[in-house]
């Protein structure tokens, strides 16, 4: 067995980290000046109550307590808190948040890749790879999938972690190594198939399998064989997974958690919906759509919509695709053990968000491949050198093959990235890319309002009605835009009709609250704030619009315990702190008391 120079050790590892890391800065530079999304982001910060407060002891128990969204992640919020009290809502600065966790996650990949095979070059390519992807873009360019690049990188740190325990096996290893997977589930439940991967790792590169190939630890370079091995003695099958039961135990309970969540949240289809065959079709489909966008990665969307049923033919094929390269898996495991721990590592952490439990109305997702990928990337990284083994000059054309495609990968990510600069630009993408939904023509009025472009809103919303006449969010939202225009009693028929579809419709009531406000019309107002309170108890704007009505009918007392409510929400809510003081004073000149 040969060993490497030391000095090639001690620079390359230095190099290839310096050179991931200005190619993501050149790739997600242009993030610093990007909006937030009116998809989701508002959710999780610009009009999330809780995260506009900062770090506050009431905010950190709300994180640790709520299924709000559907989900729970509790250091997903607190991160998020962290940012608003750095950067208020400057979008800028929680791009960079993100942007930095992609670029540790994308170091941590290549650490750990490396020490566990000692194949420097081909761990850096497969976090190259990772790092400039253009499928990638979504969980990294987007504030509310913070989830995905924060629990990445706790997954690469586990990871990193469970090989320095492989290496020399301690208590306080596994609890450093328990501590980061833990908080990685705390920042999304993606983290549940991890133990798996762990086991997969444990078959190659680690050698720990009693059954792991003898020659699935050498790699080839400059014509030499380099062997390499973490772990120089194998393990039963039971102890390898007895060990993993500290981490399933979390995992399951994890799962549990998201089921009620998502429950909570009314977003999971149910059977009559969706059927269970339409579902594995859908299954069959999205594997094979993820590899094909892989290679080829074009009509990218935010939102790709879910047909119901697919044809005969497309799941046909799809199938045929997953089940040839199950089999090529199969017969080359022996002498290539990484096509096995790739397609698996593919396959299994895809099945939480492959559609078996429909959340949504998505067929598929980008954000859905930014961990499953490196699976097929390390199949790509080990496989394609093997093939190479006897050509001449394979070295040159590997250099000059792998420039090739991680600059065109760079290219099209800048491009992608650009797409997400603001809310028009994303969605614009998003109806030429895709079949024509009422929910991207809904979020591009939806932008185009927040832009004042009221007429092309107007436009992309008659698209919804005429697509899905009992779409509740499109009434409101042409309702707010005949009370931006001064049509009160216009825009309250809207609101009504939106009322009627969704009973329930926090938003709904509190703008027909605003509208009778308008007119005049006091007893109907409070009746429509009161009901988006009902709805929505922590809904700070409802309270202090409360506030208001109540002073404009004397009632100081109800006024200023509405506005004293709203701070407790949000306490630096600086129109309810103002109203309160002004409420305050008005009470006591109206005070009998006052003139003496």
């Amino acid at each position: 067995m040969k060993e490497e120079p030391k000095l090639k050790d001690n620079y390359c590892p230095v190099l290839i980290g310096l050179l991931l890391i200005v190619g993501i800065l050149i790739v997600y530079w242009p993030v610093q000046h990007f909006e937030f999304i009116n998809y989701d982001d508002d959710i999780y910060v610009t009009e999330n109550m809780h995260v506009r407060s900062g770090i506050t002891r009431e905010s950190v128990i709300w994180a640790f307590t709520t299924y709000h969204t559907g989900n729970w992640h509790p250091l997903t919020w607190l991160s998020l808190m962290f940012d608003y009290e750095l950067y208020q809502l400057n979008p800028g600065g929680y791009h960079w948040t993100n942007v930095l966790f992609h670029i540790a996650s994308t170091l941590f990949l290549f650490l750990a890749l490396n020490r566990m095979t000692g194949a420097i070059w081909r761990s850096g390519f497969v976090a190259a790879l990772f790092a400039l992807h253009p499928l990638h873009v979504e969980s990294v360019a987007w504030v509310a999938e913070r989830k995905d690049a924060l629990s990445t990188l706790f997954w690469m740190l586990t990871m990193y972690t469970y090989v320095f325990y492989v290496e020399r096996p301690g208590i306080w290893k596994y609890a450093l190594l328990l501590v980061c997977f833990s908080f990685g589930l705390m920042a999304k439940p993606m983290l549940v198939t991890l133990p798996f991967v762990l086991l997969l790792l444990d078959f190659w590169p680690l050698g720990r399998f009693p059954f792991s190939p003898e020659d699935g630890h050498s790699y080839f370079q400059k014509n030499e064989v380099w062997d390499h091995r973490i772990s120089l003695r194998s393990s039963t099958l039971s102890r390898l997974m007895l060990e993993k039961i500290p981490l399933v135990i979390p995992s399951i309970l994890c799962s549990i958690i998201t089921l009620l969540a998502q429950q909570s949240g009314e977003s999971v289809a149910t059977l009559q919906r969706l059927s269970f065959m339409e579902r594995i079709a859908n299954a069959f489909v999205s594997y094979s759509n993820y590899i094909l966008k892989m290679f080829w990665p074009t009509a990218l969307a935010v939102f790709y919509p879910h047909p119901g049923t697919w044809p005969v033919w497309h799941v046909a094929e799809s199938v045929s695709l997953l089940v040839g390269i199950t089999a090529l898996v199969i017969w080359g495991v022996r002498r290539h053990p990484y096509l096995a721990v790739g397609w698996l590592w593919y396959l299994g952490t895809l099945i939480p968000v492959i559609g078996l439990i429909q959340v949504g109305s998505q067929a598929m997702a980008d954000r859905y491949t930014y961990i499953p990928l490196i699976g097929l990337f390390i199949m790509i990284a080990w496989g394609v050198p093997d093939i190479m083994r006897q050509w001449r000059h394979k070295r040159y054309i590997l250099l000059i093959s792998s420039g090739f495609v991680l600059v065109s990968l760079m290219i099209c990510s800048w491009m992608q990235v650009k797409l997400w600069e603001n809310g028009i630009s994303l969605f614009q993408n998003a109806v030429n890319s895709t079949e024509n939904t009422s929910i991207t023509y809904n979020n591009l009025g939806n932008a185009l309002l927040l832009k004042g472009r009221t007429e092309e809103a107007i436009i992309q919303y008659h698209k919804v009605i005429q697509l899905q006449p009992n779409h509740p969010e499109v009434y409101n939202n042409l309702g707010y835009i005949l009370s931006l225009r001064g049509k009160a009693n216009e825009a309250i028929i809207q609101y009504n009709k939106a009322l009627q579809l969704k009973p329930r419709f926090a938003k709904a009531h509190f703008n027909i609250g605003s509208a009778y406000s308008e007119l005049g019309h006091f007893e109907e107002a409070a009746f429509h704030y009161s009901e988006a309170i009902r709805i929505k108890p922590d809904f700070a704007e409802a309270y202090n619009n409360l506030g208001i009505v109540y002073a404009h009918q004397g009632n100081f007392n109800k006024a200023i315990l509405n506005f004293q409510k709203a701070l407790i929400i949000l306490p630096n809510y600086d129109s309810a702190y103002k109203n309160l003081r002004i409420a305050m004073q008005q009470k006591v000149a109206a005070s009998p008391t006052s003139n003496k």
